[in-house]
């Protein structure tokens, strides 16, 4: 239904997504490290993995981001080698792209958990769900068999109809595709048991997003973090 209210409203969206970009601040990915080791116990090597969220664009700092959320969490439980590889404006295919230039860079490079954000550049490409899930389990299958991940968390792609500088009915196709890619990567998680879905957990409204309208806020990083850490733990026994 959504692509057919697309075809009838296309040169309106097209106006409307020019606009926005035009209008939104650029807002700088969070100052601060991108890999270090952090507290004791059993050794947890991390990796955060994928676009501007996992970037913390949104935040000043990487500490208020997601990686310093995740990795504070999980500090008095382990001794956590982490590392942040991720870039603003990244969509899937991308994302790919760089892991292998990393993995090919360092050949004994491998992660015990890998926490990915991606999805929101695919959903405002041209590209399929049906395309875009096919890149999933290609990213999966990297992660898993190159990376030697043990534990997968993949976040959701957000839910786009609640994002405040989105103007309507662009926000409401948005929306509506965002979940449609949901779809195809629940209906892959229901057959794969390799990884977990996770939620941002904090709903996007916007006092708890960032300034742009289009990234997460700190409440909503804290939250993320929080969450990934509580599902690591858990998979770590």
């Amino acid at each position: 239904m959504h692509y057919l209210v697309f075809i009838i409203l296309a040169p309106w969206l097209f106006l409307q997504g020019k606009r926005v970009k035009q209008n939104t601040p650029r807002l700088p990915e969070a100052a601060g490290p991108r890999a270090g080791v952090s507290g004791s116990g059993e050794n947890l090597s991390l990796l955060i993995f994928g676009d501007s969220a996992a970037a913390g664009v949104g935040v000043e700092y990487q500490q208020q981001a997601l990686s310093g959320t995740l990795v504070g969490e999980l500090s008095p439980h382990y001794q956590v080698n982490w590392q942040l590889l991720a870039k603003s404006g990244y969509n899937t295919q991308r994302a790919i792209n760089m892991l292998q230039r990393s993995l090919s860079a360092t050949p004994s490079l491998h992660f015990d958990a890998v926490v990915v954000s991606l999805g929101v550049n695919d959903v405002l490409s041209p590209l399929s769900a049906k395309r875009w899930i096919e890149q999933q389990r290609a990213l999966i299958d990297l992660l898993v068999t190159k990376a030697n991940c043990q534990t997968l968390i993949l976040t959701r792609v957000p839910p786009m109809g609640d994002f405040p500088v989105l103007p309507q009915p662009l926000r409401w196709f948005l929306g509506k595709r965002s979940n449609e890619f949901n779809r195809y990567l629940e209906n892959v998680a229901a057959k794969d048991q390799g990884f977990t879905l996770l939620d941002f957990g904090h709903q996007l409204d916007a006092s708890a997003m960032a300034t742009d309208g289009f990234h997460p806020g700190e409440l909503i990083y804290q939250d993320w973090g929080k969450s990934a850490a509580a599902l690591l733990i858990k998979a770590k026994g």
